[in-house]
């Protein structure tokens, strides 16, 4: 079965960083004294050779060729409302900025110039998540969405360091992704947890082999200055910005790093900066059993309609959780020579949480690997996976894994992890196991990591409108209100959208983008506290 090109893109834009199979490295830890001084001196390290030398360089512009396999392959961008074509570009950053003379990399951009030049205020960025998902394939997928916002802005995009096409991190092949995602990620026995730690191992390995020059560089610390540099070679006093998910965490990190430079940002479907990598996919377990729990209630409440069996939610659910046990035994038949094993009907499962839109893909994906046929839930967990239908993978699982290592230093031992697992099971019986076992995504890997948790106060910005929704399986509503709080006072500006999905502008709510378009295009900042939904 195709991948949905609309589930693709709502998957990019949900970020990959959630239900990576075996790679669950995820972005918190505790802070340390030491970590603000940390940041601060990678901000002074910008404001050297980098600033006054690669600032000034001139971009050029081209109509957007198709995107590459690493960036998630597919035709080339289709023209915008009126016919505009998408413009791509490259940008040289230096590789290490504590060499800013030194080596440099490439940076992939995609821009869409404003309706209305003399109007036009900036340069809009955008971040999609992951980390590890390309905005350069994503911002086109989603041109319609923002184009209320092209009549001021340029909506800009772009690869972040280790991603697709902007010196994009390599690790194993297509062929070797394959079999490790039909291996067992929730191992139950001596034998499969053998087999689970030799797998994390030789992904490690694989990724220091083709790439372990790029691995100390690609951080979320990196790619914020790489944002300030884009802000200058773009020509903007400010940074104006619209991150989702990751993105989210980028844009607090930038913000802290560079509080004077933030003109207008949004932060939607928001990451807890507070959330150590224990506390954050426990969260994530908690977040998407939630929103399980939302479609079998919905499910349920449309009684024969439903294809699922049960007379209530908590029955449907059982039943969910059913198959999974009958995949871990017995997988069925799933795409060509690929089968629907437990981990991917996982995956597949927790794909289809992340809109509404997508629960009748759920329900039908279900009911027919109850039957025997697994290729629905299988493409599901494809679309997070980044594979193609040809069968090639983008880079994300790569990126996701290289970028969150480098962020967080917390490493868990097979000991720690199963000591965990009691707690996540009880999170949620589908997805608990799934998450705990992910904690030992960074294990094994080659590069120490940088923080326990990322510093995003921002003393001395401009306000920041932070979205939190409150059905969000991803990044649950708590991060939201954490996000504001740690942004600082007359800085983080909470607003909650209540629905269901990952993220609340691109639900169509018209609450949400009257108040973000009054925001970003006229300077109106929302009250504090407002709701919509």
């Amino acid at each position: 079965m195709r991948t949905s090109p609309a589930l693709r893109a709502a998957a990019l834009a949900a970020t990959v960083t959630v239900l990576l199979p075996l790679s669950g490295c995820a972005d918190g830890g505790d802070k340390e004294a030491a970590e603000p001084t940390n940041q601060a001196r990678a901000a002074n390290a910008t404001t050297g050779s980098p600033s006054s030398g690669l600032a000034s360089q001139k971009l050029t512009w081209k109509k957007c060729p198709a995107p590459s396999q690493a960036q998630g392959g597919g035709k080339p961008p289709s023209p915008l409302p009126g016919g505009a074509n998408w413009e791509c570009a490259s940008m040289k950053a230096p590789l290490d900025y504590a060499k800013p003379d030194g080596d440099t990399i490439e940076l992939a951009l995609i821009r869409a110039k404003a309706i209305s030049p003399k109007k036009r205020i900036g340069s809009l960025i955008f971040n999609f998540g992951g980390p590890g998902g390309s905005g350069v394939a994503t911002l086109p997928a989603f041109g319609t969405a923002y184009d209320k916002l092209r009549a001021r802005y340029d909506l800009v995009s772009f690869d972040p360091r280790g991603v697709g096409d902007s010196d994009g991190v390599e690790c194993e092949t297509d062929k070797q992704l394959d079999a490790r995602y039909q291996e067992d990620g929730t191992p139950d026995d001596a034998t499969e947890e053998k087999a689970f730690v030799q797998d994390t191992k030789r992904f490690a390995a694989a990724c220091e082999k083709r790439s372990g020059e790029q691995l100390p560089h690609v951080g979320t610390t990196n790619a914020a200055r790489d944002m300030d540099l884009m802000r200058q070679v773009l020509g903007d006093d400010k940074l104006y910005y619209f991150g989702i998910s990751y993105g989210t965490e980028l844009g607090g990190v930038y913000a802290h790093l560079f509080p004077k430079k933030v003109g207008r940002a949004v932060l939607d479907a928001v990451v807890d900066p507070t959330e150590d990598a224990e506390q954050s996919s426990l969260s994530q377990a908690k977040g998407f059993q939630l929103a399980l729990e939302n479609f079998t209630k919905d499910c349920a409440d449309r009684g024969d309609a439903c294809k699922l069996p049960g007379s209530d939610a908590k029955e449907i659910e059982k039943g969910i959780a059913s198959l999974l046990d009958q995949l871990e035994k017995k997988p069925v038949k799933g795409i060509g020579a690929r089968k629907l094993t437990e981990t991917q009907a996982t995956t597949g499962i927790a794909a289809a949480l992340y809109s509404k839109e997508t629960w009748p893909l759920l329900e039908q994906g279900v009911d027919e690997a109850d039957g025997g046929n697994g290729s629905l839930l299988l493409a599901l967990a494809d679309s997070l996976n980044g594979r193609s239908d040809d069968g090639r993978y983008d880079n994300s699982a790569a990126a996701y894994s290289a970028i969150s290592c480098a962020d967080s230093r917390e490493r868990f031992t097979l000991e720690q992890t199963k000591a965990k697992l009691p707690e996540f099971r009880d999170a949620s019986a589908v997805f608990g196991n799934y998450l705990g076992w992910g904690l030992m995504g960074c294990t094994d890997w080659p590069v120490k990591g940088t923080w326990k948790t990322p510093d995003v106060s921002a003393p001395g910005s401009a306000p920041i409108l932070v979205i939190g929704n409150t059905g969000d399986p991803a990044t649950p509503y708590a991060g939201a209100e954490a996000m504001a709080d740690e942004l600082g006072e007359d800085v983080g500006v909470r607003m909650t959208y209540k629905g269901q999905g990952h993220g609340a502008y691109n639900s169509g709510d018209a609450c949400v983008q009257k108040a973000v378009g009054g925001y970003l295009l006229d300077g109106r900042t929302p009250e504090a506290g407002t709701v919509c939904g």
